[in-house]
């Protein structure tokens, strides 16, 4: 029997979810390349600051690949047993990793190495005007975030960036978001009346 969400924020999130995902089932190769050259258009020129954190996408996730192969130096997550991520720096390899992720192998630089970054480029299935971001639910990239000092950014497919989402007090926003067709979208702080407590 799967657990019931209790809360109604937990409903939204899943239906959001739900439709985010279904939706990115059906994108074409067409949109997938604008998305991953839209990534490169935009990020590319910010590089020259540091290193720039940034991940291994799979599935149905905006295509990184393109992007990891022009930057000059990259950090990727590995994913920790307790959901944390620790970094490292990418030279070419990924392996796989827990649940379906692709991740380098190399000495661990530790979870706070994200602070160094320049940009940190995270995965998202929406983000909204004041810069909330879905994830997939489990809460590593919020804690990445809430270490992070450097521009954040959210990678999206075309119409993942909407006017609101569900917020709880631990997601983090992100500074902007890179989609196709309007490259790098600078997004406001949240307004700290409207957070939830």
């Amino acid at each position: 029997m799967v657990p019931r969400p209790t809360r109604e924020v937990d409903i939204d999130k899943q239906a959001w979810r739900a439709a985010l995902l279904s939706r990115r089932a059906r994108i074409g190769a067409r949109e997938r390349a604008d998305t991953a050259a839209a990534l490169v258009a935009a990020l590319r020129p910010l590089s020259g600051g540091g290193p720039v954190a940034a991940y291994a996408s799979v599935g149905t996730e905006p295509d990184t690949g393109p992007l990891l192969a022009v930057l000059p130096e990259v950090l990727l997550p590995v994913l920790l047993p307790d959901g944390d991520l620790d970094w490292v720096r990418w030279e070419g390899e990924l392996v796989q990793g827990p649940r379906g992720l692709r991740q380098p192998p190399g000495p661990r630089l530790g979870r706070d190495a994200v602070a160094d970054c320049a940009v940190v480029l995270v995965p998202a299935l929406a983000v909204d005007a004041e810069g909330t971001r879905l994830g997939r639910g489990g809460g590593s990239y919020d804690r990445a975030l809430a270490r992070a000092a450097g521009l954040t950014v959210a990678a999206l497919h075309a119409g993942e960036l909407v006017a609101r989402l569900p917020r709880e007090a631990h997601d983090r926003p992100v500074g902007a978001a890179v989609l196709p067709g309007q490259g790098l979208v600078p997004l406001p702080a949240p307004d700290p009346a409207t957070m939830p407590a």
